[in-house]
C-alpha cells in the first residue's frame, strides 16, 4: 500500500509539471514496480493482453470518426438544425450549442472532438451575437462531457472491460444523467442570461416559416442525424457489438463525408486520420501502463486493503459513497477520464463491492464524476482545452464554468448516487 501511493504521488507531481500523461504513467508503473519488487517484464505480458482487446478497437474507431465528422462539416449541420429550433429566443445559441454537443457526443464519444468541433463553430457566434466571452467559453467546456456520458462512450468502453460489465449496460447507465444534465445547461444558460442587454437574436419567425427552416435545415441534416441511430440501434439490438458499430461510423462518415456532402478533401482526410492516431497512441499508452502497474497492484492486494482502510473511516453506506465521490473527483482534476476510469475500477470496485453497490449504477457514478472533474480546476483539462480552442483567458471563463458545474453538474453527480433508478432504469431495460 505504501509504494502505491508513492508511485500515486509521484504520478500527480509528474503530471502538475506538464511531463506528458503516458510517461508519468510509465514511470509510475516502473516506480512501483522497482519498490515493491514486482516483475514488470511478466506483468508487461498482461498489459498487452488488455490493451489489444477486440473491444477497445472501437476507441480508434469513434475517435476517427468524431474528428472527420468535425473536418467534413457534418457537426456545422446539425449545429444549424438545432439552431432552427431554438437559435431565435434569448439565449437560443447558447442550448444550441449543450444540445449539439449532446448529438455530437452520440456519434463521437469524444469530449475532446466536441470542444474541437464546436467551439470553433459556436464561440465566435454567440460572442458576435453579444454572448458574454466567459460565458460562451464555459458553456462549450461544461457541455463537452455530455459527449462522455451520452453514448457510445469511449471512457465507459474502457470502465466496462475493466470491471468485465457489459458495454451497452455501461453506456446506457450515463445515458439518463447525460440527459438530464444536458437539460439542466440549458435551463441554466437562460437564467444567467435572463438580464442580458447586449445579446442580439434573429426576429422569430411565424409558425409555418419555423418549420419550413427546420424542414430545410433537417434535410441537410438528416444523414447525420441518423447516425447514432445506426450505431445504437445496431448495439442495443445485439446486431453488433460497439466495436463493430464504430467500424459502421466511421465507413458511414467516410461515404457521407466524401461522396454524398463532398466536403472531406484527402488533405483533411490525412490530417484527422494522423489526429485521431495521436490521440489514439496516446490513450492506449496510458491505458498499457495502468494495466501494468494494477496487475503488480492486484497481486499485492493493494485494492483490498484500500478497501478495508476506507471502511475503517467509516461503515455507513452514505458516508462512503460521499467518499467515492470526492476521490473521483480529485481523480478527474488530475488526469483524463480514461485513464480516472481503469483506477477507479482497479481502486474502488472492491470498496462498492463491500457495500453491495451494483456496478452498473458504480459505473454511472464514475462517468459522472470524472466529467465534473475534468473540467474543474485546477488541473481540468477539458476546461483549459476549450480555453485554448477559443482563445480566452483562463480569468475570464473559470467563474461562469464555477456556476454551471456548483449548480448544475454537481447536484447530477449527488443525484446519481443517491437516486440509483436514474442510473439503473435504462440498464435495466436490457434484462
Amino acid at each position: 500500500m505504501t509504494f502505491f501511493l508513492i508511485a500515486f504521488l509521484a504520478i500527480i507531481f509528474l503530471l502538475l509539471i506538464e511531463v506528458p500523461v503516458g510517461f508519468a504513467f510509465g514511470a509510475g508503473a516502473l516506480g512501483y514496480g522497482l519498490m515493491s519488487g514486482t516483475n514488470i517484464s511478466f506483468h508487461a505480458g498482461y498489459g498487452y493482453s488488455q490493451v489489444s482487446a477486440f473491444s477497445l478497437l472501437a476507441i480508434p474507431l469513434f475517435i476517427l470518426s468524431g474528428t472527420l465528422m468535425g473536418a467534413s462539416g457534418i457537426s456545422e449541420r446539425l449545429l444549424n438544425f438545432v439552431n432552427s429550433f431554438v437559435g431565435r429566443t434569448k439565449g437560443g445559441l447558447g442550448a444550441v450549442t449543450v444540445l449539439t454537443c449532446a448529438l455530437f457526443g452520440a456519434i463521437s464519444g469524444s469530449a475532446s472532438a466536441a470542444i474541437a468541433a464546436i467551439g470553433k463553430i459556436m464561440v465566435p457566434r454567440m460572442i458576435k451575437e453579444g454572448y458574454p466571452p466567459g460565458h460562451a467559453t464555459a458553456l462549450v467546456a461544461v457541455s463537452s462531457v455530455l459527449a462522455l456520458m451520452i453514448p457510445p462512450s469511449i471512457p465507459m468502453i474502457v470502465f466496462a472491460i475493466a470491471i468485465r460489465e457489459s458495454v451497452a449496460k455501461c453506456f446506457l447507465a450515463t445515458m439518463g444523467p447525460g440527459v438530464l444534465l444536458a437539460l439542466i445547461y440549458c435551463g441554466l444558460n437562460f437564467f444567467f442570461l435572463r438580464n442580458n442587454q447586449t445579446i442580439t437574436t434573429a426576429p422569430k419567425l411565424p409558425l409555418r416559416e419555423t418549420l419550413a427552416e427546420a424542414a430545410g435545415t433537417g434535410k441537410k441534416a438528416s444523414l447525420a442525424i441518423i447516425m447514432p441511430v445506426i450505431v445504437l440501434g445496431g448495439i442495443y439490438s445485439g446486431i453488433a457489438t460497439p466495436t463493430e458499430a464504430g467500424a459502421v461510423a466511421l465507413v458511414y462518415t467516410l461515404i457521407v463525408g466524401i461522396a454524398i456532402y463532398r466536403s472531406l478533401p484527402m488533405q483533411s482526410l490525412f490530417n484527422s486520420t494522423v489526429e485521431a492516431a495521436r490521440l489514439t497512441g496516446a490513450i492506449l499508452m496510458v491505458l498499457f501502463f495502468l494495466f501494468v502497474m494494477s496487475r503488480g497492484m492486484v497481486l499485492a492486494k493493494v485494492p483490498t486493503q484500500f478497501a478495508d482502510l476506507l471502511l475503517t473511516i467509516s461503515d455507513n453506506k452514505i458516508v462512503i459513497l460521499l467518499l467515492i465521490n470526492l476521490l473521483l473527483l480529485i481523480m478527474g482534476m488530475i488526469i483524463d477520464d480514461v485513464s480516472g476510469g481503469v483506477l477507479a475500477a482497479i481502486i474502488l470496485l472492491p470498496v462498492t463491492q463491500k457495500i453491495g453497490l451494483d456496478p452498473i449504477h458504480f459505473a454511472a457514478i464514475v462517468g459522472t464524476n470524472l466529467g465534473l472533474g475534468n473540467i474543474s480546476p485546477p488541473c481540468a483539462p477539458l476546461l483549459y482545452m476549450a480555453g485554448g480552442v477559443t482563445r480566452q483567458p483562463l480569468s475570464v471563463y473559470v467563474g461562469p464554468t464555477m456556476k454551471f458545474l456548483l449548480l448544475g453538474h454537481l447536484p447530477m453527480v449527488l443525484i446519481v448516487t443517491f437516486v440509483p433508478p436514474v442510473a439503473l432504469f435504462l440498464p435495466g431495460l436490457l434484462g
